[in-house]
Formats: structure tokens, C-alpha cells, sequence
């Protein structure tokens, strides 16, 4: 997994005997200080906010003690509250902090209290999430009744007194795994709970309990903690869920009383909004710490009459297929309306075809994390679980949203375009007030899938995303102005979307206008193929066979695969060449050598060489493998094991068009491939025509809407 964000510092102070590991991001001030609730959870749980504060500003973060990189002290004694503060100090002074706004989750608020009465010089402002402050608000019933029991032995525990020191030290899952899930009550929170289990399974149930017994050493009465409280003369920003069952929502309101601060009251949230509304919770963090920094410099205004129609095109940089056919259809749009502005946020390898094609690349691209530098570190040799990757991805899609909504904001665009720009698409719908411009959602594939290996599990978790789609669409139909399907009717597969829920081809049909398949140019005549064929130095007597793999960094197993048939297939084909393509980010060092073997790195007019060898062997994309079967050209496909789309939604589509032979990377030796390939170059080829108006047609379906 590809951190959204890596640190540009990081070490380990030493605080009371224990090590608290630190990281610095970003430059600038103030300094933004995020504290984790440890032990827990640690810094990880601040991943979906982090990036986005750290390209404003300068942001220290760190492990709590007892969890993540830090140290793990088991004392009660090292958990106290002044333990806590301590390590915050220490932090500060290592990372040459002088002053930090700081903010909290729950617990922390706590620490935060005790900093700012005792170092009141080092704060300048402070954000308390669902803060859990003693006193304050009403009693919560299940958390006195859970109190009262802490010590005893209890029989069969269930609920809430499961919150018992020798439950959590004997059976610490359990007790993580009923807190976190009750916490979450919002719905499809899935992968937020997997999260918050996990950080907390990484330390143990005995230093759980030493911290919860360490916080209430020494504790201060309510008439303290209200005179803390009206002390504080900094800046305050209270964000809490009105459902939150850790912490009632009455302690952040009246903490924001006593302060005088400012209070967001996430309805329908619970104690996570953190995780779970992160773009309210970054817009609201962001905007506090702009408030305290100097103003910004005066901003330009165009009058609406005076500006010409501007489009922002979103392409996908999971493969190079989408930013060919993207350029096929502003191409189109262009034709339909001359005066169009397009300006594109993309990010590598996306870039390089953009650059290459003379396209407008918007400046704010740099700021984007990479989402094929995350799914190549997914994959292991020809094996990605794609949409375990994608949930993997949540913090690049929260960063990257974010960049996009300021660039929405600041841009004045009148339509935005994304083909499968899941960020936009997915919080958009989850935040449809901040939705700037007309939207047109293009996808060549609708619905997850289980893989049959998954289990029940992977079976629910599918049908919850699907379920979220359904129920997106369902209440925010004005969130997409149209959406695209990327093929005709028949190209969708006829699964469900879950249980409960109607099939893919039906719901797809009801919500969707279908502009047939786009590719990302017209397949050539014989007689463009002849000359671009000698162009490329491919002679008549030669037999081309071209292995790509994309151009998301996934595929070295397939290559090494077809390289290692070569010498099989060469024997049995006179004039036998191959153009193996590594792609922007495969090293192309490293294979051996053969006499009519060649590796390649990036190669720009990579469609050409496709439309005229004589056979290729790729990993089973869509995108290549439809420009395959529009050039009537012979090919081998190799589904990335485990991967929904290619093994489903592609195959079927091939399969509906007759064009290429699947085979199973599992089961497949450099032998058995070299046989199918020479069949394959021998054989005559009965694929169905491949429609080629698409470009024009998604462009006639878009143009209405600038």
C-alpha cells in the first residue's frame, strides 16, 4: 500500500524512557500538531487529513505511546495524563516547534486541556474532534454501567461490559471489534472499521487497560476542568457527530461553550468523522487554520458572459486506455465546440501522453498522490486483488479529491468530465453541496464482483459498495448531470449487483446513456497498415508479435512469461520478432537476450504498433485489448488473477465480440503459451466489427451540457 503522503522528516524522541516516533510534512506556518488518541489507534488515524493540511502548512505528527512505532510501556503509571502531555512536549521540541495549532481526537482533548493551561506559549489554536473531556456533558449510561463492572468477573459479558480490564486483556479483539463497530454507525463503513480494529490490534490488551486505568490517576473535578476550559484564549473548533456513542455530542458543545469556540455538529456522524466525513472534517480543519495564517492575496473575477466555456477532464491513471479514448472524445467535443478550454488533472503516466498530445496540464497535478504507484505495490507478480486495492486506496482518493475540489473552486469550470474518477464521483455524491459544475461520469464497467475464493465475505463487502452506488444515485440524481457507459447494452454482464439489489444490465440501462466503445483511433485500412508497418521497421517476411502490459507498473510477470516462450515460438516460426513494451514504470533492464527480441520502455505510438503486428500477448485491460479486436489483429489475454473487471467484465465483453483466446496465468508454462501463439498467428481471425463513432457519440452526449 502507497501512502497518500510520505513524511519529509521523521526520528524518535525519547520521552520519560520511551520512544515516540515523529513525522514532519509539509513547510510553512502554523505548525499543525496531530495528536492520536493512543494506544488505541496512532498516527495512522489522521491519514485522510493529513495530506491535505500539509500542502498548506507545515504538520507534525506521532505515535501515542503504546502503539504503532513507539514504545510500549505497560505500567499504569506510564499512562497517565501527564505522561501524554509529556510526549507532546517532547515532540514539539524535537521537530524545533515553537508554537502549533494543535488538534485532537476524543481522549487527546484531554492531554490538549493540561498543554495549553501548562504551556499555554506553545499553542496558538485548537481543534477538538468528538473531544472526550471528563465532566463535561451529560452521563452516558452504558459507559457508567460498563465503569462499575471494570474489575469484576463477569460470566458472559456482551455489550458494553465488555469494556472490563480482564476482557480486554484476554480477549482484547472482541472488546475492539464491538467498540469501533458501535462507534461507526454510519452505514457502509466497512472499511473505517477495518481500519480503527486493526490499528488497534497493533498493540495489546494489556497496555489498553494500563491506559485507561493510567487516564484516571489524579482526576481533576469538574469545577477544574470548566475553569481549564475558560482559560483557554486561543482560537477553538469543536467538531463533533450527534450520534457519537464514545462521546456525547453535549461534551463538545458545552467545550465550545466554556471556550468560546466554534462548533460543527456533523448530523447523522458518529464518534469517526474523522475517517468517516473526511472532506467535511478536512474542509473544516483547513478552513480554521487559513483563519489563523496571513491574508491571502486579492483573487480576479470574470464576469459570466465574458468567459468562455471551460471544461476540467478527469482521466483515470489506472492504464494508459482511458487518456487515449479521453483524448479521442475532447478531440470530438472540440470539433462540436472550437471555443472550449480543456484543462486536464491527471497524474503520471497519464502526463506524458498529455504532453505529448500538446494538452493543457493544470499545475495543481503535482499535487496528486499516485493511484497506479499504489495498485503496482499491490500486485504480486501477475496477482492483483483489485478491489481489495481500490479500499486500500481511501486515503489517495481523500487527498486527491481534495486537490480536485480546489481546482473546481478556483477554476470556474462549467463542466467537469471524469472517466472512472472515482474520488469525484464517490464524494460528490457523499457531499453534493459542494458540487461546482456540471458532471458527466464516464465508465467502461459497472458493478464490483466477488472472486469466488472470497468467500461470503467478499461477497458481502462487494454488494455493500454496489449497494452505496445504488443508493448515491438514488438520492443525488443531480449529482451526475449524465453518466456514460463506455459500450452498448449487451457488453454488460448480466450478475446482480447483491443480493436484494437489481442486476448490473438492468440498473445500468435505467441510469446510463451508452455511447458504444471508444477507441483511441480509428483502426487503419490495408493499406495504412502497410505503411505505417514500414514506418514502425517491421519488414513483409517478419511475423511482429507485440507483449504489453499497460502502463500501471503491473506486468512484469507477464513478461517475463512471454519472453521466456520466445524461443519456442521462434523455432517454430520463420522470421519470428518480438517487441516486448515494459512501459513507464517496468525497469526494461534485466530480461535476456535473443536474437529477434527487443525490450522497449515507454513507446508513445504504442496503438500503432498493436494495429499492424501480426499477433500480441497483454494482460486482459479493456482498453488494449477492444483496440486489438477494432484492428482485427489475433491476440493472447491474461486476466490479472484476482482482478473483478478483467476476469468478468472484460472477458465477457471479448467474448461477446469473439476476439482473442483467454488463458489462465496460474496455469500457463513458457511451452504451453509458445503453442497458443503460434496457433494463434496461423489462425484466422472472426471477431465482430468494433463500432468506430463512439468518440463522436460521447462527445454529442457531453456538448449539451456547456
Amino acid at each position: 500500500m502507497v501512502r497518500a503522503r510520505t513524511p519529509d522528516r521523521e526520528g524518535d524522541v525519547e520521552s520519560d524512557g520511551v520512544a515516540i516516533h515523529y513525522e514532519v510534512h509539509g513547510s510553512g506556518s502554523p505548525t499543525v500538531l496531530l495528536v492520536p488518541p493512543s494506544p488505541i489507534t496512532h498516527a495512522q488515524i489522521w491519514k485522510t487529513l493529513l495530506p491535505h493540511l500539509a500542502r498548506r502548512t507545515r504538520v507534525v505528527t506521532f505515535d501515542g505511546r503504546g502503539n504503532g512505532r513507539s514504545g510500549r510501556p505497560t505500567a499504569v503509571e506510564d499512562h497517565t495524563r501527564a505522561a501524554n502531555v509529556a510526549d507532546i512536549v517532547a515532540v514539539l521540541d524535537a521537530t524545533g516547534t515553537r508554537e502549533a495549532v494543535v488538534v485532537t481526537l476524543c481522549d487527546a482533548a484531554w492531554w490538549a486541556l493540561d498543554l495549553i493551561t501548562g504551556h499555554p506559549e506553545r499553542v496558538v489554536g485548537f481543534v477538538a474532534i468528538e473531544p472526550g473531556v471528563p465532566h463535561l456533558g451529560g452521563p452516558q449510561a452504558h459507559w457508567a454501567a460498563a465503569v462499575a463492572t471494570w474489575d469484576a468477573q463477569l460470566e458472559d459479558p456482551q455489550g458494553w461490559q465488555l469494556y472490563n480490564r480482564h476482557v480486554i486483556t484476554t480477549d482484547h479483539r472482541r472488546w475492539v471489534e464491538f467498540f469501533f463497530d458501535a462507534q461507526l454507525v454510519e452505514p457502509h463503513s466497512t472499511k473505517q472499521l477495518e481500519d480503527a480494529v486493526g490499528w488497534a490490534l497493533e498493540s495489546t490488551g494489556e497496555i489498553l487497560a494500563a491506559s485507561e486505568e493510567g487516564h484516571e490517576l489524579d482526576p481533576p473535578t469538574r469545577d477544574e476542568i470548566v475553569e481549564r476550559c475558560r482559560r483557554i484564549d486561543v482560537p477553538v473548533l469543536v467538531v463533533h457527530g450527534d450520534r457519537d456513542v464514545c462521546q456525547n455530542v453535549d461534551k463538545g458543545q458545552e467545550l465550545a461553550a466554556l471556550t468560546g469556540g466554534e462548533l460543527l455538529v456533523i448530523e447523522g456522524g458518529g464518534h469517526l468523522a474523522l475517517v468517516r466525513d473526511p472532506v467535511r472534517v478536512n474542509r473544516a480543519v483547513g478552513d480554521f487554520v487559513d483563519r489563523l495564517r496571513p491574508r491571502p492575496a486579492p483573487q480576479r473575477w470574470t464576469r459570466a458572459a465574458s468567459r468562455t466555456p471551460k471544461v476540467l477532464y478527469v482521466s483515470s491513471p489506472i492504464g494508459l486506455g482511458h487518456v487515449r479514448r479521453d483524448l479521442a472524445i475532447t478531440g470530438e467535443l472540440r470539433r462540436l465546440r472550437p471555443d472550449v478550454e480543456v484543462d486536464w488533472l491527471a497524474q503520471d503516466p497519464v502526463t506524458a501522453v498529455l504532453d505529448a498530445a500538446g494538452e493543457r496540464v493544470h499545475p495543481a497535478s503535482r499535487w496528486l498522490a499516485s493511484e497506479s504507484g499504489h495498485l503496482a505495490s499491490e500486485a504480486d507478480g501477475h496477482d492483483l486483488h483489485c478491489f481489495q486495492a481500490l479500499r486500500r486506496m481511501d486515503e489517495i482518493l481523500v487527498a486527491n479529491f481534495m486537490v480536485f475540489q480546489e481546482v473546481v473552486e478556483s477554476g470556474r469550470y462549467d463542466l467537469v468530465v471524469g472517466d472512472e474518477a472515482w474520488d469525484v464521483d464517490h464524494f460528490w455524491h457523499e457531499n453534493p453541496e459542494l458540487k461546482r459544475a456540471a458532471h458527466v461520469w464516464f465508465t467502461d464497467f459497472v458493478g464490483f464482483l466477488p472472486m469466488p475464493d472470497g468467500g461470503a465475505r467478499e461477497a458481502a463487502l462487494t454488494a455493500d459498495y454496489n449497494a452505496e452506488m445504488v443508493e448515491h444515485v438514488a438520492r443525488f440524481p443531480r449529482v451526475r448531470d449524465r453518466a456514460v457507459f463506455v459500450g452498448n447494452p449487451e457488453d454488460l454482464v448480466p450478475d446482480r449487483l447483491g443480493p436484494d439489489l437489481p442486476t448490473i444490465r438492468d440498473w445500468t440501462q435505467a441510469h446510463f446513456d451508452f455511447c458504444g466503445y471508444v477507441t483511441g483511433d480509428r483502426p487503419p485500412t490495408d493499406e495504412e497498415r502497410a505503411l505505417w508497418r514500414a514506418r514502425l521497421g517491421y519488414r513483409d517476411d517478419e511475423q511482429v508479435c507485440v507483449v504489453t502490459v499497460g502502463g500501471s507498473g503491473v506486468g512484469r510477470a507477464l513478461l517475463d512469461l512471454a519472453v521466456a516462450a520466445f524461443p519456442h515460438v521462434a523455432r517454430a516460426v520463420p522470421g519470428f520478432r518480438m517487441v516486448a513494451v515494459a512501459g513507464p514504470r517496468i525497469d526494461d533492464h534485466g530480461f535476456p537476450r535473443h536474437r529477434g527480441l527487443e525490450v522497449r520502455g515507454f513507446v508513445p505510438d504504442l496503438y500503432r504498433h498493436l494495429a499492424v503486428c501480426d499477433l500480441a500477448v497483454v494482460q486482459g485491460g479493456l482498453a488494449t485489448t477492444m483496440e486489438l479486436a477494432a484492428a482485427q489483429r489475433p491476440f493472447v489475454y491474461f486476466p490479472l488473477l484476482h482482478h473483478f473487471e478483467q476476469s468478468f467484465h472484460v472477458r465477457h465483453r471479448l467474448e461477446r465480440y469473439r476476439a482473442g483466446t483467454c488463458m489462465d496465468f496460474a496455469t500457463t508454462d513458457p511451452e504451453s503459451l509458445a503453442d497458443t501463439m503460434v496457433r494463434a498467428l496461423t489462425a484466422p481471425v472472426r471477431s465482430l466489427a468494433v463500432e468506430t463513432d463512439g468518440a463522436a457519440r460521447a462527445a454529442r452526449l457531453v456538448v449539451d451540457l456547456l
